[in-house]
């Protein structure tokens, strides 16, 4: 068993069963799956089982002055919770309670090693509903989409994670715990340090529990998909979709490569031969059905050359399941891409506003051309929020290089159209240098500023975000 003044103290407040040193376990705690990402291999992995355990793990690192990376399911898309060498990872799949289901207040309280779809269930069962739903929904974690403020396919509609969390158990660098927020439905007292720990990543503390609102379940919702011969004509349905006001619970686009990949993963009789698939829903009742035919006119003035309403609730859950596969089936396709399984992912994540969404699918497309490098479109185009996925061969330093240019330019083209580096994956290591031109130097200061009031040491999540 591997012993030092540090491990010796995690396992006196932990037990040994929550302190792992084998390699093969460290290992795995390594990265999350942001491909083409640093990691080192961390000393030791720990799963504290309460917020108690959560701050004798972080007095000991403090004591010791070893860095501390909190880690849930690792599904993350941009380094977050990747390791430094040395460091302790602190997983959180342990706490993994549903502490309080309220249909009252309609709020629940969870710890954050809750799977979201494990409480989606849960308040089902009592008519109520947690909206935020990202791609990895079956496997992601509560606190991890918390701490990314991840997005998900109804955020065109419902929002984001940050709408949804109303009070957080934050432990503190120190080791002290921190309460936030309200269990009310209304509540404007002092700062708002609750959204400041949203989309942290780890690297202001480290959160033990969450307070999130509920809504009523929703109406069941008409599903239908418009094709389109060109992908700027798709991007250009979408803004008009939202310039006439309507209200689509999901508008999901998928590019031909898309298309292809999840055809060859999983056929479904998707068109693998149009440029652009929309993916809309509408879930509002007696009114679904004059929503959706007002969407589907949209898309046949905008070029759409077949519109199609799912004609059950069956066909529409097949619809859904398409395009929860696009990250899988992009996976399989790079790694057939080439011999060996070298080939990789390099996932991006850039939001733009509606109007400039057709411009973007342009400029990603001729990115793609420049740099020689095959690039797949998929994303929430209701909110502008696009996953460019970049498909390299890890094993050619060429074919790295043409990537990351790729990746570079398709971020300065957002950035331009005036959007932002992350609509929903976050920072991590993957996009510091880009955070720090789109916030600019004062910005860069004043994140600075809060994260040496909060963890003076720099010991939570070292090299993150900034």
């Amino acid at each position: 068993m591997a012993t030092s003044p540090l491990l010796d103290d995690l396992r006196a407040a932990l037990g040994d069963d929550a302190v792992l040193t084998d390699p093969d376990l460290l290992r795995m705690h390594e990265r999350d799956e942001a491909d083409l990402c640093a990691a080192g291999t961390p000393l030791v992995v720990v799963r504290p089982r309460d917020t108690g355990q959560v701050s004798a793990v972080l007095r000991a690192a403090s004591r010791h002055g070893v860095p501390v990376v909190p880690q849930g399911a690792r599904t993350g898309l941009a380094g977050a919770a990747n390791a430094v060498e040395g460091a302790v990872v602190l997983s959180t799949v342990a706490m993994d309670a549903i502490l309080e289901i309220d249909p009252v207040s309609r709020i629940a309280v969870v710890q954050p090693g809750v799977v979201n779809a494990t409480l989606a269930a849960a308040v089902a069962k009592q008519g109520l509903w947690y909206p935020p739903d990202p791609g990895s929904w079956e496997s992601s974690t509560i606190g991890g989409n918390v701490a990314t403020n991840a997005g998900g396919m109804c955020c065109v509609k419902y929002g984001v994670t940050t709408e949804y969390v109303l009070g957080l158990e934050v432990v503190l660098a120190s080791g002290e715990v921190l309460r936030t927020g309200r269990r009310t439905a209304k509540g404007v007292a002092g700062y708002d340090l609750t959204s400041l720990f949203v989309g942290s990543e780890g690297t202001l503390g480290v959160i033990t529990e969450v307070t999130v609102a509920l809504r009523p379940a929703p109406a069941e919702s008409l599903t239908m998909v418009a094709v389109f011969p060109f992908t700027a004509a798709a991007g250009a349905a979408v803004a008009e979709i939202a310039a006439r006001g309507l209200s689509p619970s999901l508008l999901e686009l998928l590019d031909r490569t898309h298309l292809r990949a999840i055809e060859a993963y999983r056929p479904m009789g998707l068109r693998t031969d149009a440029e652009a698939l929309l993916l809309a829903a509408a879930d509002t009742g007696s009114r679904a059905a004059d929503d959706l035919a007002g969407l589907a006119a949209v898309c046949e003035a905008a070029g759409a050359d077949e519109v199609y309403a799912a004609t059950d609730a069956v066909e529409a859950a097949a619809l859904l399941q398409a395009r929860r596969l696009a990250h899988p089936a992009m996976e399989k396709f790079a790694a057939d891409a080439w011999p060996g399984g070298n080939g990789g992912l390099v996932i991006d994540d850039v939001a733009v506003p509606r109007g400039a969404l057709a411009a973007l699918l342009d400029g990603v497309a001729r990115i793609a051309a420049e740099c020689d490098v095959p690039i797949g479109v998929v994303g929430h185009a209701g909110d502008g929020n696009m996953h460019p996925n970049i498909v390299v061969d890890r094993a050619d330093p060429a074919s790295l290089e043409r990537g990351r240019r790729a990746f570079d330019e398709i971020m300065r083209l957002g950035l331009e159209l005036g959007g932002t580096c992350t609509g929903e994956h976050g920072v991590g290591l993957l996009k510091r240098d880009w955070l720090a031109r789109e916030i600019g130097p004062v910005g860069v200061r004043t994140h600075q500023a809060i994260k040496a009031a909060l963890d003076p040491t720099g010991l939570l999540n070292p090299g993150k975000v900034l």
